[in-house]
């Protein structure tokens, strides 16, 4: 029988194409590969996968260059990078996929899965860490030229993003965050997974039933939306793989974050939220921002829940859009 996920993403993936994007594979090591959806000047006729020794040509492709004297430079290389994180449920092309539209005719545009998701994957290092994870994109994009982005991350991805930023101030231009915290310390978690009735995070975030899958959606999204059965089956089967090194992402996740603090970041940061967010609640945002000081927004959207950027797709990408061109024109007058 037709699992009706998987039979999805063939489409899912003629838009991607059709918006200009082309999926890569980049070797960051032996054993270790991060797939990325980007930009399609970097499918060029050797193919789709790029290995370390490509780094330089890669880094050469994307050199922005002078173009003719006093005018605009033109070609992919005159694009601001937006580099969008994914979350735990699901791959960056699925994540994303009412939102890469909106920003691929201003933006180079990266969509990476984390490892363990999609077809990322490492055999070489038992590091389970956002750290680790955080350097691998670093590194997948150091590959292909990327020496200056602005992070999108939502909810897992976003403890990613805020890990890159910390440790690449000078890739991390300015981020984009919903749904996540800066760290998942402990306190966090026993808050949320004791207001949610879960007795741990793996139970809620990685579910093997039916019912469990229908209790995360249920906490996911504000609007009560109704899917047959079947449609929750072959989620599980389609979604919910490499079971074994996800359960270890999320003890990484808080093994990682134990005596947190909250680091001091130069980044412009913007904190979109869905106000109805059961996981990580609208007062959390609010704490968060206090937290991070003045180089923070905070914009909640009405009647969203953690899924936001499907739930409401339009208001979510009205204000990323908003948010990326304050960032733009900061550093244009600044030029």
């Amino acid at each position: 029988m037709v699992n009706l996920i998987e039979a999805q993403k063939p489409l899912l993936t003629g838009m991607m194409r059709l918006a200009g994007l082309r999926p890569i594979d980049v070797e960051l090591e032996p054993g270790t590969t991060m797939h990325v959806w980007a930009p399609k000047h970097h499918a060029g006729k050797k193919g789709t996968t790029i290995s370390p020794h490509d780094a330089s040509a890669a880094a050469a492709a994307n050199k922005p260059s002078g173009g003719r004297r006093g005018g605009r430079r033109k070609g992919p290389e005159s694009k601001p990078n937006v580099v969008l994180i994914h979350g735990f449920a699901a791959e960056g092309n699925v994540t994303f996929q009412f939102n890469f539209g909106v920003l691929v005719s201003r933006y180079n545009v990266y969509i990476p899965d984390l490892l363990f998701f999609g077809k990322s994957s490492t055999t070489d290092s038992a590091d389970r860490s956002p750290e680790f994870q955080a350097r691998c994109v670093a590194a997948a994009l150091a590959r292909l030229g990327v020496a200056r982005c602005d992070v999108v991350g939502f909810s897992y991805g976003g403890m990613v993003a805020f890990k890159l930023a910390e440790a690449r101030p000078e890739l991390v231009r300015s981020l984009a965050v919903s749904g996540s915290v800066v760290a998942m310390t402990d306190a966090v978690n026993r808050e949320t997974m004791e207001r949610l009735g879960a007795g741990s995070s793996a139970e809620l975030l990685m579910p093997e039933t039916l019912q469990g899958l229908k209790a995360l959606f249920s906490v996911s999204m504000y609007r009560k939306m109704w899917f047959p059965d079947r449609m929750y089956k072959d989620y599980l089967k389609a979604m919910f793989t490499n079971r074994k090194e996800r359960l270890e992402l999320l003890q990484g996740l808080l093994d990682s974050n134990m005596d947190a603090k909250t680091p001091t970041f130069q980044q412009k940061i913007m904190l979109i939220w869905g106000e109805e967010d059961k996981l990580f609640d609208i007062e959390l945002a609010k704490k968060m921002k206090e937290q991070l000081g003045e180089n923070c927004y905070l914009q909640g959207i009405p009647k969203a829940g953690h899924l936001l950027h499907l739930e409401r797709p339009c208001a979510y990408n009205r204000q990323l859009g908003r948010f990326l061109a304050f960032v733009n024109s900061q550093e244009n007058q600044a030029n």
